[in-house]
């Protein structure tokens, strides 16, 4: 008995060759091989986990945080944490010290304020914002609302600094017409001022429509790229600011400088009698000098108590403008040239300068404090109360 063995071919109906959307690098459509009945819309990640054989390491657009990013943002945390509490004891030697319940504490409680509210309620979501890779997903309210809140405070807190200056200058140059009532009602004039002219640069692109600070599209949220608003507003909450404060320390220098080299060598030129005499008072305790054509000069040894007062008062003015400049000068050079001239700036330097503004916010109170011996000792009480 013979078999014969019949050989047949049998088709393949289940292997199928579709075109999809991706493109290779060189713009031709790609094609791939898959089995009918498997799943088309399975994400990008999970086919790639398909070809690798396992899970996959983490999700699209969420890269882990290194080592340095999380340092990183605990010392930006840390920052934050130590800006609100010096600023918040600053407020509280103030309210609980009534020796300062008046001026130039007034102006130091503004300059608090501000900074406590940059603490309080602009670092913590632009920290947010760091986190989610620069990117806003908080929505077009809460976005609004935040950089509302980052120009008004930073505002605020830069025309502080500028009413500091101005009150010591005026306190050295004109200390007779420069009374405590005349002190009182400029300074709560300028505390006014800073706080109105802050409110319409930070409200005026929700108020006039004056560019757009959020964008759904992008998921992005930033202060108006508006060319117009950008000159108003990098000139009206630092240029401005920086010359009058700039113009102001170079004259408190002068002012200073001419009040205590007077006082080092005073000299007094009498007229009468044609020879000296020396007489004293029977009821005054002085002496009373008299001479024709000369000149009788008392030298003092060392400075005086006043002498000292003014140049720390001087040497304090200008680390505080110095520390201010420093800190917020490249943030609005960036801010003035990027909607004028299209520059694309990395968005790692926008966070460096835009943090480093902000840590203005903690070197004022460490600064204005650090040269006031009521502040020291007020904090010492503050704290000895306490235990």
């Amino acid at each position: 008995m013979r078999v014969e063995w019949k050989r047949e071919t049998l088709p393949i109906k289940n292997i199928v060759f579709i075109p999809v959307h991706k493109e290779k690098s060189d713009g031709m459509p790609l094609k791939v091989c898959r089995d009918a009945g498997l799943n088309s819309r399975a994400p990008p990640w999970a086919a790639a986990a398909n070809r690798s054989g396992g899970p996959p390491t983490a999700l699209p657009g969420r890269a882990p945080l290194s080592v340095f990013g999380v340092l990183l943002l605990t010392l930006l945390a840390l920052l934050a944490a130590a800006t609100f509490l010096w600023n918040v004891l600053v407020l509280a030697t103030i309210l609980r010290v009534r020796a300062f319940h008046r001026v130039p504490h007034n102006l130091v409680a503004s300059m608090a304020v501000s900074d406590v509210m940059v603490a309080a309620l602009v670092m913590p979501l632009s920290l947010v914002h760091e986190l989610a890779g620069r990117r806003w997903r908080l929505g077009r309210a809460l976005c609004h609302v935040w950089i509302a809140f980052d120009v008004l405070c930073c505002t605020a807190s830069i025309w502080n600094v500028t009413a500091i200056a101005l009150d010591r200058y005026w306190s050295l140059s004109r200390h007779l017409e420069y009374t405590l009532r005349v002190r009182r009602c400029i300074s709560n004039a300028m505390i006014a001022l800073t706080w109105a002219l802050s409110a319409v640069i930070a409200l005026a692109p929700l108020l006039f429509g004056w560019g757009e600070t959020y964008s759904e599209g992008n998921q992005e949220c930033q202060v108006s790229q508006e060319p117009s608003y950008t000159v108003f507003s990098t000139f009206g909450a630092f240029y401005l600011p920086l010359c009058v404060v700039l113009f102001v320390y170079w004259k408190i220098y002068k002012a200073a400088k001419f009040r205590i080299g007077s006082r080092k060598s005073n000299s007094i030129t009498p007229i009468a009698p044609e020879r000296l005499e020396v007489k004293e008072a029977s009821q005054q305790s002085q002496m009373v000098f008299t001479v024709r054509h000369a000149t009788v000069t008392f030298q003092t040894d060392g400075d005086t108590w006043r002498e000292q007062k003014e140049k720390k008062a001087v040497l304090m003015v200008g680390i505080l403008i110095g520390v201010f400049v420093l800190c917020w000068i490249p943030f609005f050079i960036t801010e003035l040239i990027n909607p004028l001239c299209s520059c694309d700036i990395p968005p790692i330097w926008k966070s460096i300068f835009l943090w480093l503004g902000y840590s203005n916010s903690f070197f004022n109170p460490l600064i204005y404090t650090a040269f006031n011996k009521n502040y020291n000792n007020a904090f010492r009480n503050l704290f000895s109360r306490q235990h």
